[in-house]
């Protein structure tokens, strides 16, 4: 079993790999088109919890009756585009353990919005107390899969954001608008993604001698999707290599939802995974997960992303976290938001001190039909081994994105672009 394990997982979870490379040059290109506002609004604020204050990071943004959405940041910052059409509804803002909040558009500012969700008290149900099979629960998952997440295709717009930070200092930034083809979970097909728009900047300089780049890109993103491919994390195998245990209850608006907790067994000697499902109580469908690798044998888990590295440089992960969340939409639960953080430590054989890089993966989706993408002749189709730092262009202006809704930028991301968009316009204006 030892062996077909490495085998497994080495083949599917190394597609989020990290692709070392000697030092290369990059050229600079255009800037983007500018964008015409007239057609939508943005609102911009936060998401606080009503009791704390604290912030309330990934909560979930979306326009009722609409498809249009958004996601909080990791400062529970986030910013809404909608179209003028659309401006007569109500904004519903939802997050795990707190009731939804349901604003009228009308009623908010351009900025500085500060949206309160009130903690939801969580009382046990007849439904939860006969359901203590931690066993039980995760089949129930899969078995209930098509009247949860349906069997139609569904075409996607999407955000995604890539960073890659050498200590404090960000070394890479791009961000992509994507068009993306989500294929139902019941046909053996890959989800495809067409790169409709992007920006990026990345400075060389600070990369020391090896190029540090994160092979996958958006698929990243995709592959964790759990509904679609569970084999990835969890293999046919699943209850011979992993312990789930049910732990506390929490609520999402008026529903239960259950804490499925899972981690290898301690027979298990490759590094696997331990994190928590949330499960919806009655449906038994999935609306999010939180897990990480463990990383505790640094030299297998290294082997597991490294693809090619430099000689006389041996690079581990200290840390590697996924989150994934899906919104019930129509009656379905549809995937919604990924992030993957992961931390890496580079050993060099004649330096005294270690290198250490950070890098951050997000996707959101902002819009789906049940139709065919349009204008594809617009976009470029993307593999699965894609690094996004070679297909997008230099960062542009702020209205580089038009209408299209992002994930609000961190402060320290906002400042990289503030830096980064001085230095362009500088050197615009000496050429």
């Amino acid at each position: 079993m030892k062996t077909k394990l490495h085998v497994y997982f080495r083949g599917i979870i190394g597609i989020l790999i990290l692709f070392l490379v000697h030092l290369q040059a990059e050229a600079r290109s255009s800037f983007g088109p500018a964008a015409d506002s007239s057609a939508f609004k943005q609102f911009k604020g936060s998401v606080l919890d009503s009791k704390t204050r604290n912030e309330l990071i990934f909560a979930s943004i979306s326009v009722a009756g609409t498809s249009i959405s958004t996601i909080s940041n990791s400062e529970g910052k986030f910013s809404i585009k909608i179209p003028t059409e659309k401006q007569h509804s109500n904004l519903i803002i939802s997050f795990l353990g707190y009731k939804n909040k349901v604003v009228p558009i009308q009623e908010l500012k351009a900025e500085k919005n500060v949206l309160y969700l009130e903690p939801s008290h969580t009382l046990l149900e007849e439904v939860v107390v006969k359901m203590t099979n931690a066993r039980h629960i995760f089949l129930g998952v899969l078995n209930n899969r098509l009247q949860n997440y349906g069997d139609e295709p569904i075409d996607m717009t999407g955000f995604y954001r890539e960073t890659i930070r050498k200590r404090r200092t960000y070394v890479s930034l791009s961000e992509s608008i994507l068009h993306i083809q989500k294929q139902p979970f019941s046909v053996d097909l890959q989800d495809e993604i067409n790169l409709f728009k992007g920006r990026k900047n990345t400075d060389y300089v600070k990369l020391d001698t090896v190029n540090f780049k994160l092979q996958g890109g958006p698929f990243s993103s995709l592959f964790i999707d759990i509904i679609k491919y569970p084999r990835f994390i969890f293999s046919e195998e699943v209850f011979n290599i992993y312990d789930f245990s049910l732990e506390e209850v929490t609520q999402i608006d008026d529903n239960q939802v259950l804490v499925l907790a899972f981690k290898q067994k301690p027979t298990i000697e490759n590094p696997l995974y331990f994190g928590k499902m949330y499960i919806d109580a009655k449906s038994l469908a999935i609306i999010n997960v939180t897990f990480q690798l463990n990383v505790e044998d640094k030299v297998k888990a290294g082997l597991i992303f490294t693809r090619k590295k430099p000689a006389g440089v041996d690079l581990y992960p200290t840390e590697v976290r996924y989150q994934i969340n899906y919104r019930k939409q129509d009656g379905k639960w549809i995937f919604a938001y990924s992030r993957g953080d992961l931390s890496f430590t580079l050993n060099w054989d004649r330096r005294i001190f270690n290198t250490v890089y950070n890098t951050t993966f997000e996707m959101a989706v902002t819009d789906w039909k049940n139709q065919d993408i349009q204008d594809k002749q617009t976009t470029q189709k993307l593999n699965s081994n894609v690094i996004m730092t070679d297909k997008v262009r230099s960062l542009a202006d702020p209205d580089f994105w038009g209408e299209y809704n992002i994930i609000e930028p961190e402060k320290s991301i906002e400042s990289a672009i503030r830096k980064i968009q001085r230095k362009a316009l500088n050197e615009r204006s000496n050429d």
